[in-house]
């Protein structure tokens, strides 16, 4: 079996990647970067490490690299023969990775089923993948691949820490990992994707995940990045700061118990395993990274609007995920364009002008008037 993966940092080698080797795909591993494609053609294989006290790691083998620039041919082929196509390149590149991959798919014969998933840490990423591809392929190629291309859509859940290795092929990541693919549009009869779990409608396990995993790590990144933390560790070492993470996510419990039916109990113990899996002393995850990009993490249907506003709207009042908006609005890290842009809009149009730019919500809605009084008290 054959799968094409884009995207060979971290998340595609640590997480991805290995979960396809394990069930039995050669893996196809596509990208710009020079050093890791040309380490993969040669060694076939590379190591993960798992950051726990038990030092494990294993082999992920039966693998290879092709570079997206100089191998188009190369990787439209591989495309073509495909059985599985992943990415994990960020939802930013899915539109400039879609017209190679619609050419991969306008080479296939229309009869053997090949499935498409964008694993990207973004809401129906596949969706959105799909969108794009569309766009580059004719009205025959549609009509040929029509029941033959499955994109389905799917909530990923690994951290995977950019700890400095010198093997260029080196990853590490957390123990736990979670890999939930919605199977409604999955075509074929023999799909093979190992220890993902399949389910007809992503939606409540999307947003569990949102509102637990990612609004509690934003929660602690922008918090620890105003304590001068450089590591999420260091950050919760601080009471306060993990008082405020367990605070946004039992807030975000009140959405996900009531509107998507998950049961408190169980739900509760789930949260109280994300802030551990956060405080792993084996992970050297940085608030840079974690709190980078907040201009998408503040968006309306993100980790810390979207929770916060379904509240504002019943007319109650989330204090902890509103003092995080507020944390995010004046969040910095060096070399990330999004929290640059940020600051000119925060200079230009002050804090409370600029978060109803990047929200996208209305200067009436429940939660504006919140985030705005939240602001005036901080002056």
């Amino acid at each position: 079996m054959q799968a094409v993966h884009f995207g060979a940092g971290n998340i595609g080698r640590g997480f991805i990647g290995a979960v396809l080797s394990d069930a039995g795909y050669q893996v196809t591993f596509v990208d710009v970067n020079d050093e890791v494609i040309s380490a993969l053609k040669e060694r076939g294989r590379y190591t993960v490490r798992i950051a726990s006290a038990v030092d494990e790691s294993f082999d992920v083998q039966g693998v290879t690299g092709l570079n997206s620039r100089d191998e188009q041919e190369q990787v439209i082929r591989a495309i073509a023969n495909a059985q599985i196509i992943t990415t994990a390149v960020g939802p930013n590149i899915l539109p400039h990775i879609a017209p190679l991959i619609a050419k991969g798919l306008g080479q296939r014969d229309g009869h053997t089923p090949v499935n498409i998933i964008a694993c990207e840490n973004a809401i129906r990423a596949t969706s959105t993948l799909k969108g794009h591809v569309v766009e580059y392929l004719s009205e025959g190629e549609r009509r040929t691949l029509e029941g033959t291309v499955g994109f389905l859509d799917a909530a990923v859940d690994r951290i995977v820490p950019n700890v400095q290795q010198k093997d260029a092929l080196a990853v590490t990541v957390e123990p736990f990992f979670e890999w939930v693919v919605e199977d409604r549009a999955l075509v074929g009869d023999d799909v093979e994707l190992g220890e993902a779990i399949l389910v007809p409608d992503l939606d409540s396990y999307i947003d569990r995940k949102l509102f637990t995993v990612n609004t509690g790590h934003a929660v602690a990144a922008y918090a620890g990045f105003h304590a001068g933390k450089e590591r999420i560790l260091d950050a919760l070492q601080v009471e306060a700061i993990e008082a405020n993470v367990r605070a946004a996510l039992h807030e975000t419990a009140q959405v996900l118990v009531k509107d998507y039916g998950f049961e408190k109990e169980a739900h509760m113990q789930y949260v109280e395993r994300i802030i551990e899996r956060f405080k792993n002393p084996f992970l050297e995850d940085t608030v840079a990274r974690v709190g980078r990009g907040p201009i998408r993490k503040l968006g309306s249907d993100d980790r810390l609007v979207k929770p916060a506003r379904v509240l504002a709207e019943k007319g109650e009042v989330p204090h902890q995920l509103i003092a995080s908006i507020c944390q995010a609005l004046f969040f910095r890290a060096e070399g990330d364009a999004e929290s640059e842009e940020l600051e000119q809009l925060v200079q230009q149009y002050g804090a409370y002008e600029a978060f109803l730019q990047v929200s996208g919500l209305d200067g009436e809605h429940p939660l504006a008037a919140l985030v705005r009084e939240r602001l005036e008290q901080e002056k």
